[in-house]
């Protein structure tokens, strides 16, 4: 059977080739912490399962080495790999730092990688001269050592999703932490898969055995499940570390924009300090910190100008069309404003001397009042209302 790429393998691949060139730079910063390590190597298993398991590269890898059906163990490695590396991080994620949990995964890498190495030997004691693609596990299933390869491997991926598996059902109940959970789900979502994977080729072996032709169940019905299984283990375990970092991120970017106009306004003022240029590339979190330090400050060099009076009045008059925070918003914008107008034009407030500094409900709500500064029309009638009851005041 001459081999062809199947559309099947390129979504499933390259989404978790693009899972973990997205790693990397988490890695790269961070490649002391066991968890990173632990899901870049996960993610590496899993990508090189899939890219050697394509049956164009299958025979690729074949014809490159000069050695028949050279990718079986490869693939088989690296699944092995893969599962041993699942393992350890379910173990790292349910029980404390201990020397007896060092010890338990250090036995888990030494079994898995004594499989690695018999699936090397009894595949080179195997005679498999004959290429096989896409149904090598069930053509050699009698011949001797390849046999043994053959089951070596599906052996230990069932015990590992069926303890993986069992671990996870005990664990679930006490976890509390929303990602942890989803990725849990979508880890035990998978190791279902991977088992359904270990029944079609036990199956289809089985057939073999007993002369009976029983192919379709591995060669069509077991891949599908294989790539799911890489796919959702890959998933859930990168759910409970990305998950919060791009929870943070969006925060942080929805903050970051909703600043945008009131750091606008300020941005006549001189600052108290030389401001640090960052460029695009500094990360998010930098870069909010110092738009709020800006806004801040700015606020501090408005006390003398600000009209506190003013502000109350607008608060008061948002109140009859505004949620008490909005109101807030509404009032700090308006406040603002005028202190900046005040600054420019060397006009301090008439109760600056009362109060020496910007009331919390300004510098607290920067937020909101950078929002109904964003909002300018929401700002002209408690403005006019409150500058109609200041000057009603006045003339009385």
């Amino acid at each position: 059977m001459n081999p062809h790429f199947h559309i099947p393998y390129v979504l499933p691949t390259a989404l978790l080739a693009l899972a973990l060139a997205l790693k990397l730079p988490t890695f790269a910063r961070a490649w002391r912490d066991p968890d990173v390590r632990a899901t870049t190597l996960l993610l590496t298993w899993a990508t090189a399962v899939l890219v050697v398991i394509t049956p164009v590269n299958i025979h690729r890898l074949n014809t490159l080495t000069g050695v028949p059906n050279i990718a079986s163990p490869w693939a088989y490695s690296f699944l092995t790999a893969f599962c041993a590396t699942g393992l350890t991080m379910i173990t790292r994620w349910r029980e404390e730092p201990s020397v007896k949990r060092r010890r338990k995964m250090r036995r888990i890498y030494v079994i898995y990688a004594c499989i690695v190495a018999a699936l090397w030997v009894t595949f080179l004691l195997a005679d498999a001269s004959e290429e096989r693609i896409y149904d090598l596990d069930t053509y050699y299933a009698g011949t001797p050592w390849m046999r043994e390869h053959i089951l070596l491997y599906l052996v230990a991926h069932m015990v590992s999703s069926l303890v993986a598996a069992y671990m996870l059902w005990k664990w679930f109940p006490e976890i509390t932490n929303r990602w942890l959970k989803t990725g849990v789900v979508f880890l035990q979502a998978g190791f279902a898969s991977g088992l359904l994977f270990d029944v079609a080729k036990f199956c289809a072996i089985g057939a073999r055995w007993a002369g009976t032709d029983w192919d379709v169940l591995s060669t069509q019905a077991a891949p599908p499940f294989a790539l799911l299984e890489a796919i959702l283990v890959a998933v859930g375990f990168t759910v409970p570390q990305a998950g919060p970092f791009l929870h943070r991120r969006l925060r942080d970017q929805r903050d970051y924009w909703r600043l945008r106009p009131l750091w606008r306004a300020v941005r006549v003022l001189t600052p108290t300090a030389a401001t640090a240029r960052f460029g695009f590339w500094t990360p998010l979190d930098l870069r909010l910190m110092q738009r709020q330090q800006r806004i801040h400050d700015a606020l501090r060099l408005l006390t003398p100008h600000f009209d506190h009076i003013l502000y109350q009045r607008t608060y008061e008059a948002a109140l009859t069309t505004h949620s008490e925070k909005a109101a807030r918003g509404v009032a700090g914008a308006v406040a603002v404003q005028a202190a900046i107008h005040a600054h420019q034009t060397g006009r301090p407030s008439a109760a600056a001397d009362e109060v020496p500094q910007i009331d919390p409900h300004v510098s607290d709500h920067i937020h909101v009042i950078s929002q109904a500064m964003y909002r300018r029309r929401t700002l002209d009638f408690p403005r006019r209302r409150a500058t109609t009851t200041e000057s009603m005041n006045t003339h009385a």
